[in-house]
């Protein structure tokens, strides 16, 4: 598992998501974005990590950079949680953690580490969070910490 570090290129993925489609990081090459990784859907600290973004989504949307969620859960996991607490951002399904691996975030017995990177507009790391145990998470005045490096 490749840690990856300020600067390096963020690695390309292609996974299927809430909304019915495919989601690429070149999609958003020119805008940036930023992805946060979690262990998964209906947990007790991820349901309140994305409440929290869904609670301030207007502080989020005036980032100006687009956010994804990425968990191993199918898709249809996904549209439950996002149905039953009315989360805005997408969530992308990486069953066999190939993307979470990719950048790093794969831990011991296969979980995945709650982590937030931004992605600049030219695909490069400006910003990297992981947690070893994964009880905490970055909220919205993190993200608006770490996306003022891309003025």
């Amino acid at each position: 598992m490749a840690k990856l570090h300020i600067g390096d290129q963020a690695p390309e993925f292609a996974l299927e998501g809430t909304g019915s489609r495919t989601y690429r990081l070149a999609d958003y090459l020119g805008d940036g974005l930023i992805l946060a990784f979690y262990p998964g859907d209906f947990t007790p600290v991820c349901t309140r990590q994305f409440c929290s973004y869904r609670d301030d989504g207007d502080r989020i949307e005036a980032l100006g950079v687009p956010m994804l969620g990425i968990s191993p859960q199918s898709v249809e996991s996904h549209e439950r949680f996002a149905a039953e607490h009315g989360l805005t951002i997408p969530l992308l399904s990486d069953p066999d953690k190939s993307v979470a691996r990719s950048y790093g975030v794969l831990g011991p017995g296969g979980l995945i580490r709650r982590a937030i990177f931004l992605v600049d507009g030219q695909g490069a790391i400006r910003h990297r969070h992981v947690t070893v145990v994964g009880l905490r998470y970055q909220d919205v005045g993190d993200l608006e910490r770490a996306v003022s490096v891309l003025s």
